[in-house]
């Protein structure tokens, strides 16, 4: 591989590794099935803790 090329193939990566960074992809973080689980459990006794209130 002659040095022209070599230069030019890690040029090419630096900026293709760059340009991923800049474009994060738009799929929402992972939520555990335990953290799910809780986030679900505080939202049933929101909902709880709503429906008493309402009926008073």
């Amino acid at each position: 591989m002659n040095r022209k090329k070599k230069i030019y193939e890690t040029l090419k990566k630096k900026d293709k590794r760059a340009n991923a960074k800049l474009h994060k992809s738009n799929k929402p973080r992972y939520i555990s099935k335990a953290e799910r689980e809780k986030i679900a459990a505080q939202q049933q006794e929101s909902d709880e803790l709503n429906s008493e209130n309402n009926e008073h």
